[in-house]
């Protein structure tokens, strides 16, 4: 197995790319779109690096998969499927953020509640292939109930749920977030053997150092700020509680999330032939 990473300054994340030399197929893990908010305008330059790369590799796309649906970046999928193939996956607990998110956006028009824009809705404990990779699908909610770790050739792609230690772990006041949930899933994580490579989605580095990506379930065990060995479902819950009391709601929530329920789709064109992007009133506390 061959992993390979990009990372976007402006939302923080991380794009993998994992491949079976065997085969030469491939999955693209958490991709982004580029999106000026203030102009509303989208680019593909993230995207466009990881088509660069599948190619110059000779890779043939099989999975484009989705942690969950995040609320920080725009999400690439749709528009890789569009240039390189591949079938896109999700846990199958979108659902419960579909049925929340589409009725406030007011989109059921075009962002069907079934998940159904998604090729691949997997449950806990389903088993696919990356060529002859085998990978396995742990749910693993608390920072939104749709999360899931993607395990494979002793390495976990764990989204928003963990992060490198000195950061801590994900938030957990999103709807449907629970800190006891995470606390629970981040344990089902650390359960894994010590040597477990963790990848996670983003990073948020202490000024003037170099951004990380990968740990291990023995570094985190050791090291985790929040959670770290010893430190009881009680403590993580009010540690966790306290960190998010106030906090801001992340700049591009309300855009991403309602692209990303689409899987990167921007949805149907209204009358004049322009998408849209909608942004509710006063609804968000």
């Amino acid at each position: 197995m061959h992993i390979h990473h990009f990372f976007d300054i402006d939302t923080a994340t991380f794009t993998y790319v994992v491949s079976d030399p065997e085969t030469r197929k491939c999955a693209i893990i958490d991709p982004v779109l580029d999106y000026d908010m203030h102009a509303g305008k989208t680019s593909t330059v993230s995207s466009d690096k990881v088509i660069t790369y599948v190619k110059e590799q000779d890779l043939s796309v099989e999975w484009i998969l989705e942690t969950h649906a995040h609320a920080d970046h725009l999400t690439g999928s749709h528009y890789l499927k569009e240039k390189l193939g591949g079938k896109i996956g999700i846990g199958e607990h979108i659902k419960d953020v579909l049925k929340f998110w589409v009725p406030l956006f007011n989109t059921a028009h075009d962002t069907p509640l079934d998940g159904s824009q998604f090729d691949c809705l997997f449950k806990d404990g389903e088993v696919f292939s990356i060529g002859s990779l085998e990978v396995k699908v742990m749910h693993t909610p608390g920072h939104t109930p749709a999360c899931v770790t993607y395990l494979m050739g002793g390495a976990a792609f764990v989204g928003d749920t963990i992060f490198m230690p000195y950061v801590g772990t994900a938030r957990t006041d999103f709807p449907g977030g629970n800190a006891s949930t995470l606390y629970q899933s981040i344990q089902k994580i650390l359960s894994l053997p010590e040597t477990t490579k963790i990848y996670t989605c983003h990073d948020y580095p202490p000024q003037g150092e170099p951004v990380g990506y990968v740990s291990t379930v023995a570094d985190q065990k050791a090291k985790n700020s929040m959670v770290h060995e010893g430190v009881t479902e009680a403590e993580y819950v009010a540690a966790r509680t306290a960190k998010d009391k106030g906090k801001a709601v992340p700049r591009l929530l309300l855009p991403s999330i309602q692209v990303n329920l689409r899987a990167g789709n921007f949805g149907k064109s209204e009358a004049n032939g322009v998408q849209y992007i909608k942004i509710p009133l006063n609804k968000l506390r």
